[in-house]
C-alpha cells in the first residue's frame, strides 16, 4: 500500500473480474458473455455515426449527448415507460455504483443495506467504497433467496439490492416475490434495486422483468438495472440503464453529474439504441442460449454433476463425488477451457460455466467425459 492512499482506499477489497486471456486461444466460458454476435443493426448504427460528415469520424471530436436522449427514448419505448423514467450509464456496473451512492446511507449509524451472502461480488465493494454498512441474509439450503429476509418492517434495513436471476447461482425469484419485497421496502421508505442482468434468459413461469410503467407507478421505490453485455451481446461496448420513478432517476443523475456528465460515448449511445430497437433478433439469439443451457444441464446431470436450475446464461454446478471444483477448474484450463471458480464458503465446490456456442459446449462435455480430474 502506498503512503499516499487515503484510509478508505486502504480498506477496499476491489472486485476481481473473470480472466480475459491474451495470447493463447481459449474457449471462454468464464465471464457470461453472449456467444452470438450483436444485431447487424448495431454495426450499421456505428458506421452511420462515423460517416455523418465528409471527414470520417469527425463527430468524435464533439462530446456526446449528456442526456443520452435517443437511447433513453429507445428504452422507454421498449419497456412502455417515459424517457424521464430511464437512466443510462457506462455499463450496469456504473449504474449500480451510482445507485449505492444515491440510495443507501453511509456511516456506522446508518441502517444496513441488504444483499445476499452469495451474490454478485461487486456489491460489498460498492458498499466499502461509499462507507455503507450492510447485512447479508443467507441463501436457503438450496441456494435460493428468501423473500421474507428482505420484507421486514420499519428500521429493519436501509434498503435492498440483489440480482434476479441471482449470480453466480442462476436461480430466480418470481415476480410476485419481487413485488412483495418492493411493497415492504416502500412501507419502510427504502429503495429496492433489482439487478436484471440475466433476465433475458429466464423462461420459468412467473419469472419476468419487474420493469414496466404500472410497476414504476405503484412502487416508486423500485429500481431495475439492466445491462447490454449479456442479452444484447455487447459486453465490449459498455452500456447499461435503469428504469424507475422520476425521483429515483433524478437521484442517479445527481450522482452522475457530480462525477462525470459524459459517461456514455457517442458510439456506444448509437449502438445501444440500435440493439434496444431490435428485440426480435435478440429473442431468437437468447432462445438458442436457453436451449443450450437445458441441453448442457441435462448432459452434466447424466454424468453425475449437481446442476442448479439456472435462469441465466450460465449454470452453477458441483462435480461428482471425488472430484473437486478447484481441480476441475485447473484441469479444464489446461485443456483450453476457461470456467469460473469462487473459493468462498458454501460454493467452493461449484463451477460457474457460461453458455457458449453448441460447438464450444460439445467440446466442454467431451473433456468432462474424460475421468482424469481426480
Amino acid at each position: 500500500m502506498s503512503i499516499y492512499w487515503n484510509a478508505r482506499v486502504k480498506k477496499l477489497s476491489p472486485y476481481i473480474p473473470g480472466e480475459q486471456p491474451r495470447g493463447r486461444q481459449f474457449i471462454k466460458l468464464n465471464t457470461n458473455e453472449n456467444p452470438y454476435p450483436p444485431s447487424p443493426k448495431v454495426s450499421e448504427a456505428v458506421q452511420k455515426v462515423l460517416a455523418e460528415t465528409d471527414f470520417p469520424g469527425e463527430r468524435l471530436r464533439l462530446y456526446p449527448d449528456p442526456s443520452c436522449a435517443d437511447l433513453r427514448e429507445a428504452v422507454a419505448e421498449r419497456y412502455g415507460v417515459k424517457p424521464e423514467q430511464v437512466f443510462v450509464g457506462n455499463g450496469s456496473d456504473e449504474v449500480l455504483a451510482f445507485a449505492f451512492a444515491a440510495f443507501f446511507e453511509s456511516g456506522p449509524e446508518a441502517a444496513p443495506a441488504l444483499f445476499p451472502d452469495i451474490s454478485y461480488s461487486f456489491y460489498p465493494v460498492y458498499a466499502g467504497l461509499w462507507d455503507i454498512p450492510f447485512r447479508t441474509p443467507a441463501l436457503t439450503k438450496d441456494f435460493r433467496i428468501n423473500a421474507d429476509d428482505y420484507a421486514g418492517g420499519p428500521g429493519s434495513s436501509g434498503g435492498a439490492v440483489f440480482p434476479n436471476p441471482n449470480a453466480p447461482t442462476g436461480l430466480a425469484l418470481p415476480l410476485n416475490d419481487i413485488l412483495k419485497i418492493a411493497e415492504a421496502q416502500k412501507n419502510n421508505r427504502q429503495v429496492l434495486v433489482v439487478d436484471e442482468a440475466y433476465i433475458a434468459f429466464a423462461d420459468e413461469p412467473g419469472v419476468e422483468s419487474a420493469a414496466s410503467r404500472t410497476r414504476v407507478a405503484e412502487w416508486p421505490n423500485l429500481l431495475t438495472v439492466h445491462t447490454l453485455s449479456k442479452g444484447a451481446s455487447l459486453a465490449g461496448l459498455r452500456a447499461g440503464f435503469a428504469i424507475a420513478s422520476e425521483d429515483l432517476i433524478q437521484g442517479l443523475c445527481h450522482v452522475r453529474d457530480s462525477f462525470n456528465s459524459y459517461t456514455v460515448d457517442r458510439l456506444a449511445l448509437a449502438a445501444a439504441a440500435a440493439a434496444i430497437r431490435d428485440p426480435a433478433y435478440y429473442d431468437q439469439v437468447n432462445r438458442k442460449v436457453i436451449t443450450t443451457r437445458k441441453r448442457v444441464s441435462a448432459a452434466l446431470e447424466g454424468m453425475g454433476f449437481t446442476v442448479l436450475p439456472s435462469q441465466a446464461n450460465f449454470i452453477f454446478t458441483c462435480p461428482p463425488e471425488g472430484i473437486t471444483a478447484a481441480r476441475l477448474f485447473a484441469a479444464l484450463r489446461e485443456k483450453g477451457i476457461l470456467t469460473r471458480h469462487f473459493n468462498k464458503p458454501r460454493i467452493d465446490n461449484f463451477l460457474r460455466i457460461s453458455m457458449g456456442t453448441d460447438e464450444e459446449m460439445d467440446r466442454l462435455l467431451e473433456q468432462l467425459a474424460v475421468s482424469d480430474y481426480q
